[in-house]
């Protein structure tokens, strides 16, 4: 299974769209799944990523005024996925707050945003958080750079790519084992 895993576009009041080479990579890829972490903040975006795979799902950001989820969750082979935007953690991305959530929903992978900033860090759960897709600032700062995942799931493996824009679209890897 391969899942795009994006978010906090906040599309249009923070940025007017994705950044070219984000929507051409995107466009260019086949996805089984898109996980959307939230502050997408207008139904257009919610649209554009809803026609990208079969299977979609959302949580509502705090910026989000759309009648969506806190959370979801989903099982893709072996392992279960968790999703929320992560504004129920202060301060934000507190990995310890992230670890306490995943196994109050027992999964094995959290996905999460609000930060801005992209993260992978295994302990006794997977916390993953693509970043923002447009590179907007966010109440904590951010990085600053465009970025999303893209995940294949097989069996009990995960693979997550880490997508971040500077000058080209740069791509850093990594596997877990469930």
């Amino acid at each position: 299974m391969r899942m795009l895993v994006i978010g906090d576009t906040h599309i249009p009041r923070r940025a007017s769209w994705l950044p070219e080479e984000v929507e051409k990579f995107i466009n260019s890829q086949k996805f089984d799944i898109v996980a959307c972490t939230g502050d997408l903040t207008d139904k257009s975006v919610l649209d554009y990523f809803s026609n990208l795979a079969k299977k979609f799902v959302v949580v509502r950001g705090n910026m989000d005024h759309l009648p969506l989820p806190e959370y979801e969750t989903l099982e893709i082979d072996e392992i279960k996925m968790g999703l929320i935007h992560g504004d129920q953690v202060y301060p934000r991305g507190n990995r310890s707050q992230l670890i306490k959530i995943a196994k109050k929903l027992n999964v094995d992978v959290l996905i999460s945003g609000h930060t801005h900033s992209p993260d992978i860090y295994k302990e006794d759960v997977l916390l993953l958080n693509p970043g923002s897709a447009t590179g907007v600032w966010g109440g904590g700062g951010g990085s600053l750079k465009p970025s999303f995942m893209v995940l294949n799931v097989e069996g009990s493996k995960i693979d997550v790519e880490l997508y971040e824009l500077e000058d080209v679209l740069k791509c850093t890897q990594d596997s877990f084992i469930f």
